[in-house]
């Protein structure tokens, strides 16, 4: 990795840093945070690369708006989380922005999944979803079931964006 590239991966990682911060005290990710990173992000890829950089810190950002959206749109996720993935796709290359959302996607599965597991909540997690399937009909958790309460996604935007900057150093 160049000292280019440590510089936009340390300054990203900062971002995301202060955006965890903010997610975990006040459930909120600012937009201003958001607009300085996709200025950040663009500038840095047109800095680096030129045009053809900007070309791929904009398909970035659009890609991982593209891949949050639907997500939004469904109900399962915040407007400030699909923002925040566009500003971290504005920092990478279209094929990196991509496994960002991917490995994102499979953090805050994980998440999910260790929040119900630690509340004792698995079976019945569990039971409500065999209960959909059998009647091919969404169900609401209950009131007191934590499956149905928000959880800061940013923390699972910074390990998917992690893992994915860094899953290709270790096959070296």
């Amino acid at each position: 990795m160049s000292m280019e590239q440590m510089f936009k991966v340390i300054v990203l990682l900062g971002l995301l840093g202060i955006v965890v911060v903010s997610d975990l005290r006040h459930h909120r990710i600012p937009n201003l945070l958001i607009l300085v990173g996709l200025g950040l992000g663009l500038a840095g890829q047109a800095y680096s690369a030129g045009v053809s950089g900007l070309g791929n810190g904009l398909l970035g950002m659009l890609i991982g708006f593209a891949v949050f959206l639907p997500l939004y749109a469904l109900g399962g996720m915040a407007a400030g989380d699909v923002k925040l993935m566009a500003m971290v796709g504005s920092f990478l290359t279209p094929h990196y922005a991509l496994w960002g959302a991917f490995f994102s996607l499979i953090a805050g599965g994980l998440c999910g999944f260790l929040i119900v597991l630690v509340r004792g909540q698995v079976q019945q997690t569990l039971g409500r979803y065999w209960l959909m399937l059998r009647a091919r009909a969404y169900f609401a958790p209950a009131a007191d079931e934590v499956a149905g309460k928000p959880f800061p996604y940013s923390v699972a935007i910074l390990l998917g964006t992690l893992t994915s900057i860094f899953w290709p150093l270790f096959g070296q």
